[in-house]
């Protein structure tokens, strides 16, 4: 499978990636609190048909922290991990927090983009359910009160994660790149800038070619994000992966990577 390993330079800190395969270019941006590793399962299927770019976002795994006061953007960051690799498309599959970013990169960066792949995503300007942004605002008070791995531990306890820690194999896996996780987000103030006007108002003006997966036991919240990508953005195509939740690339990759790499190989023709 070959490939090689850096740290590019972006404005004010550096981020950690990883490049396998050949072919066209496919950035995978992971959600918060994991790292390039959650991609581990996607990884040798993937990198038989594609270069593929997975990296650390600034925050986290080996990439450096924000500096504070400095203002960033992870859309931005990921443009410059592309421009550093010589790479002027990819197409960009992100899950979760990754799923913003990607969305967001999309909608900077049209040009860049050679196709967006949403899995369970979030959204900029999406509001979510009091409840669930209710538990996401005690982290930090938890993390500050009674230590990071308190703020872990309740965070892995949510029913965001049920169905992933189920499966033994995939909750270790989790479980892992989350007890690597600082914390640092849950105990500073972050400096991430987000788009504005937000991208929920400019989901019309994506022409990309999009899939939108979600899978069937995730929270309500991500399936009503899955619907506004799915109705806003132009074209795009809906896919609700079954008898999973959350983290549906970890949980059945089987099937997640056949579906994905199935949009991927259409837009080839």
């Amino acid at each position: 499978m070959g490939g090689f390993t850096g740290y590019a330079e972006v404005e004010g800190g550096r981020l950690y990636y990883e490049v396998t395969g050949r072919g066209p270019a496919v950035a995978l941006v992971h959600g918060f609190t994991l790292d390039h590793r959650m991609w581990d399962p996607q990884l040798e299927a993937f990198s038989r048909r594609f270069k593929v770019i997975r990296y650390d976002m600034r925050g986290f795994g080996r990439s450096s922290l924000p500096e504070p006061g400095g203002a960033f953007m992870h859309a931005s960051d990921l443009k410059a991990l592309l421009d550093s690799l010589s790479v002027e498309r990819a197409h960009v599959v992100g899950l979760s927090k990754g799923g913003h970013v990607a969305t967001d990169f999309t909608a900077l960066y049209p040009e860049a983009a050679a196709s967006l792949v949403a899995v369970d995503s979030s959204l900029v300007g999406f509001r979510f359910s009091e409840e669930f942004s209710g538990f996401l605002e005690t982290l930090p008070e938890v993390a500050r009160r009674m230590g990071v791995e308190a703020a872990k531990r309740k965070f892995m306890g949510h029913r965001l994660f049920a169905s992933t820690l189920g499966n033994p194999a995939v909750a270790k896996l989790l479980k892992k790149i989350i007890a690597d996780y600082s914390g640092w987000h849950w105990l500073n103030d972050v400096p991430e800038r987000v788009p504005e006007p937000p991208t929920v108002e400019r989901l019309a003006s994506i022409g990309t070619p999009t899939l939108v997966v979600v899978g069937e036991h995730d929270l309500p919240d991500l399936h009503k994000i899955a619907d506004v990508l799915s109705r806003g953005i132009p074209g795009a195509r809906k896919l609700v992966l079954d008898g999973v939740g959350h983290m549906c690339s970890m949980e059945d990759p089987a099937r997640f990577n056949s579906e994905v790499l199935s949009f991927l190989a259409g837009l080839q023709t």
